[in-house]
């Protein structure tokens, strides 16, 4: 009989918060989040707590992924009202009398400086897949319109502000869960074709374009010079043209097997700018070469892979096109920073997930894996 009352042990009580975890979405993360502590060290080294501050920001994401894996999917189906609209409130409020650094007003003060874009990276995809939920088995497409002005609304307040990196990464969280909740392929072709017939004329008249004296409409005059700038760095390399020059030469110079860890020129010559930060992977395929960027591609695949094999097996159709749409943020911020880096995309303010040093971001990357974490952990404990 003293047995029935025994203590549980500390790992039986603990059993219940980690029930249900998917373990291969943590172990390509912690993949992820040991090379970014491992590039940090040495490109951080000389900037003071850097490479401590990354690693203190880490714990913080993990709790927090912590704490939101432990909120069903059907409680933050709750949340995603309140929080679309005091994020859009905030958006607003910037616009009037947010405070302005480098140009940008992005900033507001409430007693603390907050950047209210970054709340829409996950308050987007609450809403629209909250809203695609409630019409679940009765879409129109009135109600596609409707999911596209509810995303053309933050995503013109931030490029207003201007900040173009967060409103492409809002835009392609929104746009996911509207392709995810059954937007007809006839609707999206045309907009893509004609993006690539603009691309193509941009390319094809660069000279003309990017003349001295030509203004693009819509796009701010650094907007126009980030693109004519990635048609030809050369135009200006000591200036506009330094960062993807930088960022060129030091991947081409990692070769295939890289110059080793703390054996970067580029990266501790100070040639590369914000080497820390939206640089970093220049810095990482400097010292780890072809052979680390393929090994850093595909832990970057597994974890979208294992987000979009989460979002099929989901029990909902919130729970779906939320994880369907996080998964993809994960791969936007990759694909749109190691291609800026590389050369191959413009110049924009869009960290590399678990890499670049960076306390909001990491705020909202354990937001987001939490958010996965939670809709695992729900359809495991269903099936059980």
């Amino acid at each position: 009989m003293a047995a029935v009352f025994d203590k549980p042990s500390l790992l039986r009580r603990m059993a219940p918060w980690v029930e249900g975890f998917d373990g291969p979405l943590a172990f390509a993360v912690f993949l992820l989040a040991c090379a970014g502590l491992l590039i940090m060290y040495s490109s951080g080294y000389d900037h003071g707590t850097r490479f401590v501050d990354h690693g203190r920001n880490m714990l913080i994401a993990g709790a927090i992924m912590f704490v939101v894996a432990q909120i069903p999917p059907q409680r933050l189906m709750t949340f995603a009202v309140p929080v679309y609209v005091v994020g859009v409130a905030l958006l607003v409020a910037v616009a009037v009398f947010g405070l302005t650094k480098k140009g940008a007003k992005r900033w507001i003060n409430l007693g603390v400086v907050i950047q209210p874009s970054e709340i829409m990276k996950i308050a987007m995809p609450l809403m629209l897949a909250w809203w695609f939920q409630k019409r679940e088995g009765q879409l129109r497409p009135l109600d596609f319109l409707a999911a596209i002005f509810f995303l053309a609304l933050p995503v013109g307040l931030i490029m207003k502000q201007p900040d173009l990196g967060t409103s492409l990464l809002v835009l392609a969280a929104g746009l996911a869960v509207i392709f995810f909740a059954g937007l007809s392929w006839r609707l999206i072709v045309p907009p893509v074709l004609l993006g690539l017939v603009g691309v193509a004329l941009v390319v094809w008249y660069e000279p003309q374009l990017c003349a001295d004296g030509m203004r693009w409409p819509v796009l701010h005059d650094y907007q126009q010079q980030r693109i004519c700038t990635l048609l030809d760095p050369s135009r200006d390399p000591l200036g506009k043209g330094f960062h993807i020059i930088q960022g060129m030469i030091a991947i081409g110079s990692g070769g295939f097997f890289g110059k080793g860890f703390m054996a970067g020129t580029q990266t501790h010559l100070e040639f590369i700018p914000e080497r820390t930060t939206d640089f970093i992977f220049a810095a990482y395929s400097e010292e780890f070469g072809l052979l680390g960027n393929l090994m850093l591609i595909g832990a970057f695949v597994f974890l979208i892979l294992r987000g979009l094999a989460i979002a099929l097996e989901a029990p909902t159709l919130f729970a779906r096109l939320l994880a369907g749409a996080v998964s993809m943020i994960f791969f936007t911020y990759a694909f749109v920073n190691m291609g800026m880096v590389s050369g191959i995309l413009p110049v924009v303010g869009v960290p590399l997930p678990f890499i670049s040093y960076g306390g909001t971001a990491m705020v909202t990357l354990g937001l987001a894996l939490g958010i996965l974490m939670s809709i695992a952990k729900s359809k495991r404990l269903i099936q059980s």
